[in-house]
């Protein structure tokens, strides 16, 4: 009895669903919600991708590795943290947080800066791990923060990736995110934690 959970009286209840695109990279759901007051209301739009990293990274001197590319959402090139999805054994790219077959965040995050950059670390923080975005998808960003990162090889990129890496001041990455020019809302979490820690 001490397992069971309370229901928050705040709780919606998924009535119906319907799968309008489910594919091997995405699940995109229209949902029926009861709400607390007994009322129904639909369409709900959800979708459901798989968890990624982000990585604060500096290297040596104490300047932060950075990629730029091509964000299709906002039809643009992109200044941002190394990040990358974490690897599932069941070779899906979207399905419930819990699903214990994924890859350990941690060596998600050093397999993505080493694949992204070329750099390695062998000093690491889990920062935080945060909804990427609550509204409407089921997927957690796990951040890390690595420092004295060294470069020990070349990029090894995926066939969709064409990126390239950028070293920043603490000054430099301050000025881009003022200005608009670094756009990701989890790379700035990101950052601020880093600042914090």
């Amino acid at each position: 009895m001490a397992d069971d959970k309370i229901k928050d009286p705040l709780e919606w209840e998924e009535v119906s669903c319907e799968h309008i695109v489910k594919d091997e990279w995405i699940d995109i759901r229209r949902s029926t919600y009861r709400f607390p007051d007994g009322s129904t209301f639909e369409p709900f739009y959800s979708y459901s991708r798989r968890n990624y990293v982000v990585i604060v990274a500096s290297d040596t001197e104490g300047n932060y590795l950075c990629v730029r590319q091509y964000r299709q959402g906002i039809k643009r090139v992109t200044t941002e943290f190394p990040a990358g999805g974490i690897e599932r054994k069941d070779g899906k790219e979207y399905g419930r947080s819990q699903d214990v077959s994924s890859e350990d965040a941690l060596n998600a995050a050093k397999r993505e800066l080493l694949e992204e950059t070329g750099y390695e670390s062998g000093e690491w923080w889990h920062l935080l791990t945060v909804p990427s975005n609550a509204t409407i998808a089921d997927n957690y960003a796990y951040i890390f923060e690595a420092k004295n990162c060294r470069k020990v090889a070349g990029q090894s990129l995926d066939e969709t990736e064409f990126l390239n890496v950028y070293s920043y001041t603490e000054q430099e990455l301050e000025d881009m995110i003022a200005a608009g020019d670094f756009p990701q809302a989890v790379h700035i979490l990101a950052w601020l934690l880093s600042r914090r820690r």
